[in-house]
């Protein structure tokens, strides 16, 4: 391959990691455009995970293997494996050099290393491939991983000038994953409560529009709790809004834990006291014993007065669900009753029979002058 073409091939690589739109995309954009680079007939990105001392396959592509996914969920190996990318690398730079990648085939080093039973040449052995050459992925100065392009058994064996090329494709990889790392923190972050790391209002409005959708499709059940921490102006008042975002803090914890017995639950602090809990899926039953047991267990935290709680579902008689928003409506209005009654247990919105005081507190204009605002926006 010319100079022109890997100039090329490394463009097409930079610019199909820049256009994904997940991790995923952009794992499998790198493999890709390294196998082509290459003329590969098969590329795996992998991550070494130092804390599990193993290397996790994240993605293959091409000619794949039997038993080789696309998106492997269990496929990892023992570093002590392939104590290159560790004892090899380590050695390499502390004595001034930078990674570089290496070749190896199938058919090994030769017959003076007698007994040789390298793992990569195995590999390469029971699935058909002649060569490969691997290249070790740096993020951030140190090992994040490696890059792996394979030919087929019969196909021209990669030489040095491969293995160079296969160096820098490696970083192309590594700026690309340092990329995706910015763009996943910043949208982490923007679907994140600051204080409590529990997902923000606008991560809930998200879900729940999607939620109400597959409602509206299949007749999946959509449970919506919405819960109001008491007594934290107290709190602020007396003892300083430090204490105050510890209160916080500590019944995020509590609800994250209960939301935790909900399958795919969604925890959140929509701001200021007000915190919910998105369950799709479950019925409204279980979401109920769970707002239940998050009443229980506000109560007995040391600071605050408990939680006012209103849950509102698609399970209850509680008319149509025109909306994301009225669903919303019915759980704010079921809380703000609990918050009124000062009840100890939540307020389920369309128990009440057919004349339920919480959907006709959702449903109705506020009266002239009343200070109650519901939440839902969309």
């Amino acid at each position: 391959m010319g100079e022109d073409s890997r100039l090329r091939a490394v463009v097409a690589l930079a610019q199909g990691m820049a256009a994904a739109h997940t991790p995923r995309d952009s794992w499998r954009a790198a493999a890709l455009g390294a196998c082509r680079a290459l003329a590969g007939s098969f590329a795996a990105l992998s991550v070494w995970e130092r804390e599990l001392g193993r290397l996790r396959v994240l993605v293959n592509v091409g000619e794949r293997a039997p038993g080789e996914e696309e998106f492997p969920e269990r496929e990892a190996y023992p570093v002590h494996q392939f104590p290159e990318i560790t004892e090899f690398l380590h050695e390499r730079w502390a004595g001034g050099g930078g990674p570089s990648a290496w070749v190896e085939t199938a058919r090994g080093p030769g017959a003076e290393h007698a007994g040789y039973s390298h793992q990569r040449v195995a590999a390469l052995r029971r699935r058909g491939r002649g060569c490969c050459v691997v290249a070790p992925v740096v993020l951030h100065g140190r090992a994040w991983g490696e890059l792996y392009v394979a030919r087929r058994t019969g196909d021209p064996g990669f030489d040095e000038a491969d293995a160079d090329f296969a160096t820098v494709l490696a970083s192309v990889v590594a700026a690309g994953i340092a990329q995706s790392e910015r763009l996943e923190e910043a949208h982490r972050l923007a679907f994140t409560d600051a204080l409590t790391g529990l997902a923000n209002r606008r991560a809930v409005d998200v879900r729940l529009d999607e939620a109400v959708e597959r409602h509206r499709g299949d007749g999946v059940a959509v449970s919506l709790v919405v819960c109001d921490l008491n007594g934290l102006k107290r709190v602020n008042d007396t003892r300083g809004h430090a204490v105050g975002d510890r209160l916080l803090e500590r019944f995020g914890s509590v609800l994250s834990l209960c939301g935790a017995m909900l399958p795919g639950a969604l925890v959140a602090r929509l701001g200021g006291d007000e915190f919910c809990l998105l369950a799709v899926g479950p019925s409204a039953d279980e979401v109920v014993k769970v707002a239940d047991e998050i009443c229980r267990r506000a109560a007995e935290l040391e600071l605050g007065d408990g939680v006012a709680c209103g849950v509102a579902s698609t399970e209850d008689p509680i008319g149509a669900l025109r909306s994301a928003r009225r669903l919303f409506r019915l759980a704010d209005a079921a809380q703000y009753r609990a918050k009124a009654l000062r009840a100890a247990k939540p307020v389920v919105a369309g128990r009440e029979g057919p004349d339920d005081p919480v959907v006709r507190l959702a449903d109705a204009p506020p009266p002239a002058g009343e200070r109650r605002r519901f939440r839902g926006r969309h």
